[in-house]
This record gives structure tokens, C-alpha cells and sequence, in this order.
């Protein structure tokens, strides 16, 4: 099958320090979104092998990223929400490869072909017909999406390949449960007074539990632990994100994580860690754990609704199946879910 390709780089082109040549990932979204392309970046490296594999994304998640040893380096952009970048900060040489793990439409084939690879990897649109890609899928788990995107070009890459290694430091709260209350946007936040009232059932239970907080949720941690008799101590995070090898030795060492449709579910996940997942606008079947005994989720959608985007994902308000979803469906859940 076919790869969009240009000629290779002519003899006035600048060479990069880096004598390697340098295969470009555009992925410029959140956490959840680098965890489940674990797998097509696995296989990127081993198709690839003398290659520096390089991926387009925030800091926070680029740090990530090169922390995992998944990626060589990171390229940060800037960008609002899930829009893609105005423009990438390439030096050096094209790159021998640029693949497109963001989206399916003009503004990321473009961005990308602005520097000119001489192979490009994407899905096809109507509106750039010289990408050779395959036909997107609205139906289709993220995970696969974009495996099989590299297998329509030759590179075989498993959906199944999610795990990554747990870090060797030690956790803060070894054995507790960890209740994580925020997501990017309020559509897929579960009431802070439902998760509060988990808490106050799992302490009754006899489980530690511990709150996590990423960049800017410092207060809704802090209500949750209050209203759930915990201590601001029981709060990780913050005031900022919790550096990522803290991050994975508490995930690693929790005896089930409790959290909405955002990026902390995907890290349990990736640890092998039992994980009980609140879905709301967005079906499981898209963007949920693999099926596993490990990984519980809870989905209250009705007849008649769209079964795989009923609500609004970047909505401000919890959405309506969200809030179907009952304290004591989720406490039974967590408990059962307890080692």
C-alpha cells in the first residue's frame, strides 16, 4: 500500500545534530490521548529502529511521553482545547517520516505537510487528496483507530500492547484506593458531593483512600476530602500536576483506582491496575478500558439515544447518563473491585 512520499532531502538542506533520521508524531492532546496510542508508538519503534521517534504535544504531556521511553523526544505545541497546532517548531532536515495521530481532516494533514517528509502517514479527506490513507471510522475505539491506520501502511501494531512499566520509586499510600474527582471538562465530571459520599462509605469499609488532583483542581480535591472526612494530606496534586513517575508508583500500588472518563483512567489501565471508569457522554465501546475483570465500567445510557455519543464531551455540565450513575453503584463497584 501506498505512502504519500517527496524526494529525499537535496544537498543544500541544513543537517540536524542529531545525525539519525527523525520520524515526527503529531498527537498534541492530553494524557488519556498519548496512553492509548501506546501501542502505534511501540510499533513505530520497532519498524523503525534507527530512527528518533519524536512526538508533536504539550509539555506536560511530552514529558510524559519521553519518561516512558516511548518517544526519543518531545516537540511542545501550543494550542487550544483539541485544536491542532498553528505551526511546529521543526529545525533541522524534513523528517523521514511525519504521522498524523490527531485527527482526520485538513488542519493536521496540513500542519504536517508543511514540512515537507518524504512520507507522510494519515488518514484520507476529501479535502487533501494526495493523503492515501484509509477511510475513518466514527465507530471505531480509539485504540484500534489508530493501530489500524498503521497497518493499512505496513506497520503492525496490536491495540492490545497498552502496558507500560511501573516506575521503582515508592508510593505515598500504598494499598489505597484512589479516587481521582476531575476531567478536563465538567460533561465527564461526576458530582463532587456523590464522590465525596464514596469516600465516607470506603472509610466505613476500612479502605485508605487518597485524592488526586491535576493542575488546577486543587479545590475540588480539597472539597471531596473534606466532605469525605479525609484531611487535606489525603489530597496528591494540585497546585500543579503530580510529576509522572509519583503518578504511576501511586497507580501501580493502589488497590483500584475511582475515576471519570479522563487520562488517570487509561494510566490504571496502562499499570495493570484495577480501575472502576464513570462514563457519561461518550460510550465505553470508544474510549474504555479493554475488557478485563480488572477494569469495571458504569454506563447508564437509555433507548432511543445515541449509543456512542449521546452527550457532549466538552460540555460545562455533568451530563445527564453521568448523573444516573448512583453512589451506591459505585461503592459496590470499588468494593468488589478491592483485592
Amino acid at each position: 500500500m501506498s505512502v504519500h512520499e517527496r524526494p529525499h532531502p537535496g544537498p543544500t538542506e541544513q543537517v540536524s545534530a542529531d545525525s539519525r533520521p527523525r520520524v515526527l508524531v503529531l498527537r498534541a492532546l492530553g494524557l488519556g490521548d498519548l496512553l492509548t496510542v501506546v501501542p502505534c508508538l511501540r510499533a513505530l519503534r520497532r519498524s523503525m529502529p534507527g530512527c528518533e521517534i519524536v512526538l508533536a504535544a504539550p509539555d506536560r504531556v511530552g514529558t510524559v511521553a519521553v519518561a516512558t521511553g516511548l518517544v526519543d523526544r518531545a516537540l511542545p505545541t501550543t494550542a487550544r482545547g483539541r485544536a491542532v497546532p498553528a505551526e511546529l517548531s521543526w529545525h533541522g532536515p524534513p523528517p523521514e517520516l511525519a504521522v498524523d495521530l490527531h485527527g482526520n481532516g485538513p488542519p493536521s494533514h496540513l500542519l504536517l505537510q508543511r514540512l515537507r517528509p518524504r512520507r507522510l502517514i494519515a488518514y484520507r479527506h476529501v479535502e487533501t487528496p494526495d493523503v492515501l490513507g484509509p477511510q475513518w471510522r466514527e465507530d471505531e475505539h480509539e485504540r484500534e483507530r489508530w493501530c489500524r491506520l498503521l497497518r493499512w501502511y505496513g506497520i503492525e501494531a496490536d491495540p492490545a500492547d497498552l502496558s507500560i512499566a511501573a516506575p521503582s520509586g515508592a508510593s505515598p499510600a500504598p494499598g489505597a484506593v484512589v479516587v481521582h474527582p476531575g476531567a478536563d471538562a465538567g460533561s465527564r465530571r461526576w458530582p463532587p458531593e456523590r464522590f465525596a459520599a464514596v469516600v465516607r462509605a470506603l472509610r466505613r469499609a476500612g479502605e485508605d483512600v487518597v485524592i488526586t488532583a491535576g493542575a488546577g483542581e486543587g479545590a475540588l480535591a480539597r472539597r471531596v476530602a473534606r466532605d469525605g472526612g479525609l484531611s487535606e494530606r489525603a489530597v496528591v496534586g494540585g497546585a500543579g500536576d503530580v510529576p509522572f513517575n509519583d503518578l504511576c508508583a501511586l497507580v501501580a500500588d493502589a488497590r483500584c483506582v475511582l475515576v471519570g472518563d479522563t487520562g488517570l483512567a487509561h494510566l490504571a489501565t496502562a499499570l495493570g491496575t484495577p480501575s472502576v471508569v464513570l462514563f457519561g457522554p461518550v460510550a465505553p465501546r470508544l474510549w474504555g478500558p479493554p475488557p478485563h475483570a480488572k477494569h469495571r465500567v458504569l454506563w447508564c445510557p437509555r433507548a432511543g439515544e445515541d449509543p456512542l455519543r449521546p452527550g457532549d464531551a466538552h460540555a460545562s455540565l455533568p451530563d445527564a447518563r453521568l448523573l444516573r450513575i448512583t453512589v451506591g453503584q459505585v461503592v459496590e463497584a470499588v468494593l468488589s473491585h478491592c483485592p
